[in-house]
């Protein structure tokens, strides 16, 4: 039987607020800023200044998925073929030898994360062995471990790998348990898979489990959001992350296939936050960012308690390190005064990687100004309070800040400006005034909520 929705207190609509395309911020500047005159000679020259116990994260990219989903945006291909698997990965133990090479054992790596696609697109085995050649090349001991996962295709023997590896954290996409749904958007899963995936991560070690999941789908509503909430709730996993569907088919052909004449408007979109926000809130989930949650007791919800919330390519997060280097086609690095972005191609990527050469083939250099922005955005998405004395005398800054201030969504006091809870789901279009390279109107991004 269908719930219904709760009655809306806490937030109030604002659709002039909220009608401008904003980024996500996971970077500032954006990879929209991303361009060809920054590639591998930038990337050699960060990594010859990292120190020798400074704290660096890797991120390791697969992008490979057993089935593509139709709303994915992510960078991500059929594992259809072995041989097109295989060739990645030798290409990606080469990248990892040359990168480790000209890092010569300085850096201490602290985090390793897997994303995708999905890293379980690979066989249990392969994953092991790429694990062991990261260890094996970077200065680890004992690295916190995350990794993404499709539940569709994990089965027993990755389950019993990660608890070998040592794996502690774990991503399942499940986005809804509405049956219906999961047909309009080709991402069927039975609501025992995730059951099950859930019990044998944690059988197997992984003690953080995050959920992702999505609202303003096809043929969605607020009972029926209503209704993979409280399924989610009765597994209880550490995290959750509540997303809005972006519907760019305009970039992303896959989501051709989705019909747009059943999408919910943005009012209802709106709506569907504003009872996932307090529906997670009112179950003991603290709310982090606009669009995360997390039990009390998970280190993502003590970061946010503690001031020290950051928020980087992989969403928010505890992660204190400022050098994220990104493996794989298409990975990211961050430094602190630069951003890159491997090859895309993946032929391209392997050619690179298996001539022992960077794969870094774009990104842009951060200006002192674009690292003050970046702090400040940063600080407002995290839920902190932040200097914007220094951007005061911008023309036109009050007058676009005056609305939000006028409604309660932000307080101004002293040259200081936080986001108060009232305006939780308009900090991305708060965090946009302070974007020095944002248009009026900018369709490579989605709405703001």
């Amino acid at each position: 039987m269908r719930r219904r929705a709760k009655s809306l207190h806490m937030w109030t609509y604002h659709p002039d607020l909220l009608a401008r395309p904003v980024p996500r911020y996971t970077s500032y500047p954006t990879a929209a800023e991303f361009s060809s005159d920054v590639g591998a000679t930038d990337q050699a020259e960060a990594l010859a200044r990292i120190g020798q116990q400074q704290a660096v994260s890797l991120y390791v990219h697969i992008p490979f998925c057993q089935e593509i989903c139709w709303y994915c945006g992510c960078n991500t291909g059929r594992a259809n073929r072995a041989q097109r698997l295989g060739a990645y990965l030798d290409a990606l133990s080469a990248e990892i030898r040359t990168v480790a090479q000209r890092l010569g054992g300085r850096g201490k790596v602290g985090r390793i994360a897997f994303g995708g696609g999905s890293p379980n697109a690979l066989s249990p085995q392969e994953f092991l062995h790429l694990l062991t050649t990261l260890r094996e090349a970077f200065n680890t001991e004992r690295p916190i471990l995350s990794i993404e996962l499709d539940p569709r295709s994990f089965t027993a023997d990755w389950a019993q790998a990660l608890g070998e590896a040592g794996v502690s954290r774990a991503s399942l996409g499940v986005q809804t348990f509405d049956p219906a749904i999961q047909a309009a958007i080709g991402r069927v899963q039975p609501h025992e898979l995730i059951v099950e995936t859930v019990g044998a991560l944690r059988a197997n070690g992984v003690s953080s489990v995050n959920f992702d999941l999505i609202y303003g789908l096809p043929g969605q509503d607020r009972a029926g959001l209503a209704e993979t909430l409280d399924q989610t709730l009765a597994l209880m996993p550490e995290r959750i992350a509540l997303f809005g569907y972006a519907h760019i088919p305009h970039l992303l052909p896959r989501q051709r296939r989705i019909d747009a004449s059943n999408l919910p408007d943005q009012h209802e979109r709106f709506a569907m936050a504003a009872l996932g926000h307090e529906q997670l809130v009112a179950a003991g989930y603290q709310a982090i960012g606009f669009d995360h949650f997390a039990l009390p007791d998970d280190a993502l919800a003590r970061a946010q308690r503690e001031g020290k919330l950051r928020r980087n390519f992989q969403g928010f997060t505890e992660d204190e390190a400022e050098v994220l280097i990104g493996l794989g086609a298409t990975a990211i690095s961050e430094f602190p005064d630069r951003l890159i972005q491997n090859e895309k191609n993946s032929g391209r990527y392997r050619m690179r990687a298996m001539a022992g050469h960077l794969a870094g083939e774009r990104g842009v250099r951060r200006c002192a100004e674009d690292r003050d922005r970046a702090q400040l955005i940063e600080a407002l998405l995290c839920g902190r309070r932040a200097s914007i004395a220094a951007f005061l005398a911008e023309p036109r800054l009050i007058d676009r800040l005056t609305p939000f201030l006028a409604q309660g969504l932000a307080d101004l006091e002293a040259g200081m400006l936080q986001i108060t809870p009232q305006g939780r789901p308009y900090g991305r279009a708060i965090a946009a005034l302070f974007d020095r390279y944002r248009a009026a109107q900018d369709q490579r991004f989605s709405t703001a909520i």
